[in-house]
């Protein structure tokens, strides 16, 4: 795809990942310009992109991405759709799977049929290391079997499937993003990370499920959207690309990194009953990007500093969103 005059559509994008993205794509392309189309779920806060809500550039409409009629109105003359919006929190779909069947399957199919009759030109699908399932050994690669065991991952799993059924079906211009976990600024607390970071910050324990042996690969958000801008760019139709952290490290070990960093003992940790069905160990391989010429900017050390920082620095924030 070649840098001209373009106008996206980015759904999603008062949420974490989304927010982190929309900045960047607006700093880094000042000819671009972008709606962001987004319900305000729990998670979706508008002060997340309170600097750009005045950029000529930027249109926030309020909205659901199952809602076909609103999308035939704002797609019109769109030339590509980026698609954050999602139900995300694993804890959430295991008590009602309702809103991630709702959001993450029927959404990303009205999404795709109206982009579909409207001729949009790419579509960029956001997805999750999760739908590979867990992994004891090795990584999964982009040709790997999806086996999702949380009622989220199934959920992410079979919009990935449709969005490959549009591909082949319709010649449909789709290609997936499957992250490993994120982590950075804005990032809602009730995700591992900026929960823990919080609850210390309060004073609080910190919940940690069964014995904390579980293994996630860490990604700094800002070299994700890098990832996410390569494969809009650069990304060729019908194809994954996974984008890994490059850091796997145990919840326990994480945990006390986090209360090392924060001056905190080892008695904040409050161990908790594991969740069902939680996936031990997430690795994949992002050789086939890398090879594309993505490279992480940030190592976890640094990153994992500036996000504390971040945390640290915006209390208000945070406190706000824990509040309600």
């Amino acid at each position: 795809m070649r840098r001209k005059l373009r106008k996206l559509l980015i759904t999603g994008c008062c949420g974490f990942i989304g927010s982190n993205f929309i900045r960047y794509i607006l700093e880094r392309y000042p000819e671009y310009k972008i709606i962001n189309l987004d319900k305000l779920a729990y998670c979706g806060n508008l002060e997340n992109l309170k600097s750009i809500e005045n950029n000529p550039r930027y249109t926030f409409v309020k909205g659901d991405i199952c809602d076909q009629n609103l999308l035939r109105d704002i797609l019109k003359g769109i030339s590509c759709v980026v698609n954050f919006a999602a139900q995300t929190h694993v804890d959430r779909s295991i008590v009602s799977a309702a809103e991630f069947i709702e959001t993450n399957v029927k959404g990303t199919y009205a999404l795709l049929e109206v982009s579909r009759k409207l001729k949009v030109e790419k579509f960029i699908q956001i997805s999750t290391d999760e739908v590979y399932g867990s992994i004891k050994k090795g990584s999964f690669t982009e040709e790997s079997t999806l086996r999702p065991n949380s009622p989220y991952a199934a959920s992410k799993a079979s919009a990935d499937t449709l969005c490959r059924a549009y591909f082949i079906t319709y010649a449909f211009p789709v290609v997936i993003v499957r992250s490993t976990n994120n982590f950075g600024p804005y990032q809602f607390p009730e995700k591992i990370i900026p929960l823990f970071i919080t609850n210390v910050l309060e004073g609080k324990k910190v919940p940690l499920y069964g014995k904390g042996k579980n293994i996630r690969d860490w990604l700094y958000v800002e070299d994700n959207c890098r990832a996410i801008d390569l494969v809009l760019h650069k990304g060729k139709a019908g194809e994954i690309y996974n984008v890994a952290g490059g850091h796997e490290v145990a919840n326990l070990a994480l945990t006390k990194l986090i209360l090392q960093k924060l001056d905190k003992s080892e008695n904040f940790i409050r161990y908790v009953k594991d969740r069902p069905g939680h996936d031990f160990r997430y690795s994949i391989d992002s050789s086939k990007l890398n090879k594309m010429g993505w490279r992480r900017l940030y190592g976890f050390g640094r990153a994992l500093e500036l996000t504390i920082n971040w945390y640290l620095n915006n209390e208000r924030w945070w406190r706000k969103l824990k509040k309600q």
